[in-house]
């Protein structure tokens, strides 16, 4: 599958596909690991169709692109953390 609902990235005013590697469902929420072919990076988008909440994981590392997919919402814990404590050391 390809979106073509994604940001432009570089400004250009075309949008950029990004091709689905996998996607999964369970309970209402929708997992999909990205590939973005303009830069390379893999990113790991979650859908749960029962609250609405949306939210987008960049894969920081690629081989761990499968363990983000399969366990995305300790990695956006992760990631939350990671911006606080970087918000919280810059003031």
């Amino acid at each position: 599958m390809i979106r073509t609902d994604c940001p432009d990235p570089d400004g250009s005013g075309l949008v950029a596909a990004v091709r689905e590697l996998d996607s999964r469902e369970s309970d209402g929420i929708h997992v999909q690991l990205l590939w973005h072919p303009h830069d390379g990076h893999l990113s790991v988008a979650v859908t749960d169709s029962k609250t609405g909440q949306t939210f987008e994981l960049e894969v920081r590392h690629r081989h761990r692109a499968r363990d983000v997919f399969h366990h995305p919402y300790a990695y956006a814990t992760e990631t939350r953390d990671r911006e606080r404590l970087t918000a919280q050391t810059a003031h």
